[in-house]
């Protein structure tokens, strides 16, 4: 799949579950009817791509997305690759990074669980908080070979905006090109200088919590952002929302995927973000690291 012109929210998960490690059903999201009818509304206000990063041992889905994309005319574009511990699946432990990154390519390559769709994304794979595992670094070394021999871009997991300097390190090893690598939830960190830190080692970085105040405030994402665009570095941000539990459903009381350009877009313009400086982090970003 190749992204459409027009706005992409660039970490997401069209359908995950994490219900049986997290003992909370909440966090299987199933809500087809639901997603159908917030995918409508945000084709209707712009967006016309989703980047699923939901990958083997997640509750990958594929049929359950095509199904999604199909009645909503969203284009979405799968992943492949392994989440983080204790998320693997027990192939993830079995095989080694060698094996592993053959998994990625051909579902890259080939497609994914035998059917005709392929991964566009080797993602998100994930570090844990203040350490990386053995198999969470086995996992980046098989995702960095998997890029190596095909270029597909890579979007990992921070938690909580956690050693993203460490996970370049790694792929450095590798020779990984940083200009197809999204960090992801760096706003989580809540410090303006490490995500400088990490722009300036040369790879993209997701401001893709958005809404998760209970996290970080907004106003502190904005006053980040706006502070990375009056510096010229707006075209190394992405912005997304990376929904993955039922209460985050308008319906069930949460924000909904439509928060980002009902809100949180139109107050960073309130703050003086340009748009053209808006575009870069939702449109034309990612069809550069996409390429």
């Amino acid at each position: 799949m190749k992204l459409v012109e027009g706005i992409t929210y660039t970490h997401e998960h069209v359908t995950i579950d994490l219900s049986g490690i997290k003992k909370d059903d909440d966090c299987n999201l199933n809500c087809y009817e639901e997603t159908l009818t917030e995918f409508k509304e945000l084709k209707s206000k712009g967006v016309n791509n989703i980047i699923d990063v939901t990958n083997r041992g997640m509750g990958r889905n594929i049929e359950y997305m095509v199904n999604v994309s199909r009645e909503t005319d969203m284009n979405i574009l799968f992943s492949t690759g392994y989440y983080k511990e204790p998320f693997l699946p027990k192939e993830a432990y079995d095989l080694d990074e060698k094996h592993l990154s053959k998994l990625m390519v051909s579902e890259i390559i080939n497609g994914i669980e035998g059917s005709k769709y392929k991964a566009s994304i080797i993602g998100e794979i994930g570090t844990s908080k203040d350490k990386i595992t053995e198999m969470e670094h086995k996992v980046f070394v098989a995702g960095a070979l998997a890029h190596v021999e095909t270029g597909t871009p890579i979007i990992t997991h921070t938690t909580l905006g956690t050693l993203g300097l460490e996970q370049i390190d790694l792929f450095n090893e590798f020779k990984v090109d940083l200009n197809k690598v999204i960090i992801s939830h760096v706003d989580l960190s809540g410090n303006l200088d490490y995500i400088l830190r990490m722009i300036d080692r040369g790879v993209n970085v997701a401001f893709d919590t958005i809404g998760k105040e209970n996290y970080q405030p907004d106003g502190l994402r904005i006053d980040f952002l706006k502070e990375i665009c009056s510096r010229g570095l707006s075209d190394r941000v992405l912005l997304s929302m990376d929904i993955t539990r039922k209460s985050n459903f308008r319906t069930r009381g949460g924000i909904g995927y439509a928060y980002l350009i009902d809100t949180f877009i139109p107050l960073m313009i309130e703050k003086g973000i340009k748009q053209k400086d808006i575009d870069k982090m939702t449109r034309s970003n990612i069809a550069r690291i996409l390429g």
